[in-house]
């Protein structure tokens, strides 16, 4: 079943997200930030009969930086998350890649999230959850925004969260889709320049044709703004299968 994220509730305490979006899924996805962050409500989980998936922090995590300190703070953390989902039975743990800090230093940032990817496969030894790299948009300090890049990811045994927005913004949907490793997907909507987290239908994204194409195991999560956006998507979802 298709789920949604709390991004659309963000605003809102973790218990009242959980219950608005229960009567439309059973599958949620937890942005573990701010009034979400499992860090702090963790227990707020076992109340509900909900299958999880988690998103690590965006803002304060960089798998990327080019400051060791502060990239092994982010596994640290990344690692102290894998616990908790893990005990709350979530299946997938959304990682951003990490961004450049300092323009020029892409090498640098690319050798950083190499070595981060290391550490993740090997959290993930040790762990249930799986984590699932997401590729990103078209912002130029962001990492992981083309499909060739995969591979460094799929390699090591850890999965990747395909962002359908994200990769509309590159132009790169199809090519996307036609990589292995996805386990695990972001809908929403946009027209090609913005990332708008828009309801399904409202862009320029090809969703009839591109949804054939989906990997079958893979689940899937909307990831829009507003919550009437992520019912609308609902809908517009259920009036293509």
């Amino acid at each position: 079943m298709t789920g949604s994220s709390t991004y659309c509730l963000i605003d809102h305490p973790l218990d009242e997200a959980l219950t608005l979006l229960s009567d439309y899924t059973s599958r949620v996805e937890i942005l573990s930030d701010g009034l979400h962050s499992l860090f702090y409500h963790e227990e707020v989980c076992y109340s509900y009969d909900l299958k999880y998936s988690v998103h690590a922090p965006c803002g304060d995590i960089n798998p990327a930086s080019v400051n060791e300190r502060m990239r092994r703070a982010s596994i640290e953390a990344l690692s102290d998350l894998s616990l908790i989902a893990d005990r709350i039975g979530a299946d997938r743990l959304v990682v951003h890649p990490g961004h450049l800090v300092e323009s020029g230093m892409r090498d640098a940032a690319e050798a950083a999230l190499d070595r981060s990817l290391v550490d993740l496969a090997a959290v993930q030894e040790e762990r249930v959850v799986r984590f699932a790299l997401e590729n990103m948009g078209s912002w130029d300090p962001y990492l992981f925004k083309t499909p060739d890049f995969a591979g460094r990811i799929t390699g090591l045994g850890l999965g990747i969260t395909l962002d359908l927005g994200h990769a509309h913004l590159n132009g790169l949907a199809e090519a996307f889709l036609e990589t292995d490793g996805i386990i695990h997907l972001h809908l929403h909507d946009n027209c090609g320049v913005f990332d708008s987290h828009d309801a399904i239908g409202n862009g320029t994204i090809p969703y009839p044709d591109l949804m054939q194409t989906f990997p079958d195991d893979a689940t899937a999560v909307i990831e829009t703004q507003r919550m009437d956006q992520f019912i609308q998507s609902l809908h517009y979802l259920d009036g293509l299968s």
